[in-house]
C-alpha cells in the first residue's frame, strides 16, 4: 500500500504526530520519514538501559516479566525471542491492514519518543515496513488495557523474520534481550483502534446533524428550537454551536406544522453538544497517547525507572464517556424515523409508502435500527468497571481500555446504517412533498442525495439503498 494522491510525508519524532496524520499514513494516503534527531535519542536511551542492565536488575532486560520478574535471566541469548514467544496468542479475527498499518504508526511513534531503550534498529526497520506498504498479520485477543502484548509480540516476531508480512516481504531485524519487552509495552494496537474510531464518530456526528435538518424540513418543523435566543439562556458551548448550525440548515422554511415538535426534532442540539465534547475530549487524550512514553521500564537520561504508565485509565473513561455520549444521538436518530414513519406528523402515507394499498414502504427500516440499536446497547457496560487479578495476583487491577475502543469500533461499523435509514426516509419525503425544503446547505444535502439514491418508491429490498445512503454520509458531513 504506497502514498498516494502527492500528499507530503509526515515526520515521526516521537512528540507531534496527530491524529489525521496517523489516519493519512494508516490508509496509504501519505508516505512517513523519521526525525534523525530521534533516532538518536533512541540510540543514547539504548545505551543507557544496555549500563543499567550490566550493573543490576532491570525488568525484562534481565529478567523475567509479571510474576516471574524476580527470575535472573542472565546473558540468555533468546531471552527477547523467548518472551515474545511466549506472549504471542495469535488468535481471534486478524485486524484488518488500516488498523495494522496505524499500529505500527502508533508504535515507532512512541519509540522515538525515547524512553523505551530499545535498539535503534527496531525503529528503522518499522519506518522501512511502513514506506515498503509492509504489513504484519496482527490478532486481537490478548489484552485488557496494560498493553497490547500479544498483538506487539506478533508485530515483534514479523520484525525478527518468525511471522510472515501479510504483504510485500518486509524487513527483518534483530531483536534482543533488551528489545522484546520494549517492543510490546504499549498500547499502540488499542490507541491505533481508538484513533481510527473517534475519526469516524466526528464524521457521523457532522452528518447526522444534517440528516436531521432534512427530517426537520420533511415533518415541517418549528425551528424556535433552534433560535439563538433559547441556546443563549443555557450556554452550553458545543449546544449553541450545533443550534447555530441547524438555525442555518433550516433557514427560510417554511410554516411550522406544530407549535412544539417531538423530541426527535426540539432536543437534537442538547443530545449531539455532550458527543461533541466527548469526541473533542478523547481526541486530546489519543493525542497525548501517540506522543508518549509510556514503556516499563522508562529509560531517560538520569536511569531506568519502573512504574505504571502502562494503565491506560484515562484513555478508558473517555472511551467509556464517548460511547455513552455517542448512543444518544442514534437512537434519536431513531426516534426520527418512528416519526417518518406517521402520515400524522408528515402529511403522505403510513411508513413513506408509494405503491398500492397495502404497500409497506419504509417498515422494515425500522426494524433494522433497533436492531442495530439493540446490537450496540448490548456492549454499553462501562469497560472501566472492569476487575481482575492475575499473574498471580500481582497484576490485580486494569483498565480494559482495549474493550472500551473496539465498542466504539462496532458503534462506528453499526452507526452508518442507522444514519442512512433516517437519511433515505427524509430524502422519500422530501421527494414527495415538494416545496418544503429551502436554498442552502440542507438543499445541497437533498441534491446530493437524490442523485445518488434510488428514485423507485414502490417496494423493494431495502439493502442496497441502505449501503448507498451510508456511503454518502462523510460527503454530508463535509457540507
Amino acid at each position: 500500500m504506497q502514498a498516494q494522491g502527492g500528499v507530503d510525508p509526515v515526520t515521526l519524532d516521537g512528540h507531534s504526530l496527530s491524529i489525521e496524520s496517523l489516519v493519512a499514513i494508516a490508509a496509504g494516503m501519505t508516505d512517513v520519514t523519521v526525525d534523525p534527531a530521534a533516532l538518536t535519542r533512541v540510540e543514547a536511551r539504548h545505551g543507557i538501559l544496555q549500563a543499567a542492565r550490566a550493573h543490576g536488575a532491570v525488568y525484562g532486560a534481565n529478567t523475567g516479566v509479571g510474576a516471574n520478574r524476580h527470575e535472573d535471566t542472565g546473558e540468555s541469548a533468546d531471552h527477547g525471542l523467548r518472551l515474545l514467544r511466549s506472549h504471542c496468542a495469535g488468535v481471534g479475527p486478524a485486524e484488518d491492514d488500516v488498523t495494522a498499518r496505524a499500529t505500527m504508526t502508533v508504535r515507532l511513534n512512541q519509540i522515538l519518543a525515547g524512553g523505551s531503550g530499545i535498539s535503534r534498529r527496531i525503529p528503522e526497520a518499522l519506518a522501512e515496513a511502513l514506506s515498503q506498504g509492509a504489513v504484519p498479520t496482527l490478532h486481537p485477543w490478548g489484552a485488557i488495557g496494560t498493553a497490547d502484548l500479544s498483538a506487539l509480540a506478533e508485530l515483534g516476531l514479523t520484525l525478527a523474520g518468525e511471522r510472515p508480512w501479510r504483504y510485500t516481504a518486509g524487513p527483518t531485524t534483530t531483536i534482543d534481550a533488551t528489545d522484546a519487552l520494549p517492543m510490546i509495552s504499549s498500547s499502540a494496537l488499542t490507541v491505533a483502534t481508538a484513533a481510527l474510531a473517534l475519526t469516524s464518530v466526528q464524521s457521523q456526528l457532522r452528518a447526522s446533524i444534517v440528516v436531521a435538518a432534512l427530517s426537520f424540513l420533511a415533518l415541517r418543523g418549528n425551528p424556535e428550537a433552534y433560535d439563538p435566543a433559547v441556546h443563549q439562556a443555557r450556554a452550553h458551548p458545543q449546544q449553541a454551536k450545533v443550534a447555530a448550525t441547524l438555525h442555518a440548515l433550516v433557514a427560510g422554511c417554511g410554516p411550522a406544522a406544530r407549535i412544539q415538535d417531538p423530541f426527535g426534532l426540539r432536543v437534537v442540539p442538547q443530545v449531539a453538544a455532550p458527543a461533541i465534547h466527548a469526541a473533542r475530549e478523547l481526541h486530546g487524550v489519543l493525542t497525548a497517547e501517540l506522543n508518549a512514553a509510556v514503556e516499563n521500564p522508562l529509560v531517560t537520561d538520569g536511569g531506568v525507572l519502573h512504574h505504571g504508565q502502562f494503565h491506560t485509565a484515562t484513555l478508558a473513561t473517555a472511551l467509556d464517556a464517548m460511547r455513552s455520549a455517542f448512543l444518544p444521538v442514534l437512537s434519536l436518530s431513531s426516534a426520527r424515523l418512528g416519526l417518518l414513519m406517521r402520515p400524522d406528523l408528515t402529511g403522505l402515507r403510513a411508513f413513506l409508502a408509494a405503491g398500492p394499498p397495502g404497500s409497506s414502504g419504509l417498515m422494515i427500516s425500522e426494524y433494522v435500527v433497533q436492531d442495530l440499536l439493540t446490537q450496540i446497547r448490548v456492549g454499553m457496560q462501562p469497560t472501566a468497571a472492569g476487575t481482575l487479578s492475575i499473574s498471580l495476583g500481582l497484576e490485580e487491577h486494569a483498565s480494559f481500555a482495549t474493550q472500551g475502543a473496539r465498542s466504539l469500533r462496532t458503534m462506528t461499523g453499526l452507526a452508518p446504517l442507522m444514519l442512512a435509514a433516517e437519511l433515505i426516509a427524509a430524502v422519500r419525503a422530501l421527494r414527495m412533498a415538494p416545496g418544503r425544503l429551502p436554498d442552502g446547505p440542507a438543499g445541497q444535502a437533498f441534491d446530493l442525495a437524490t442523485k445518488n439514491l434510488p428514485a423507485d418508491e414502490d417496494d423493494s429490498p431495502l439493502g442496497p439503498s441502505l449501503e448507498q445512503a451510508a456511503a454518502l454520509l462523510p460527503f454530508l458531513a463535509d457540507l
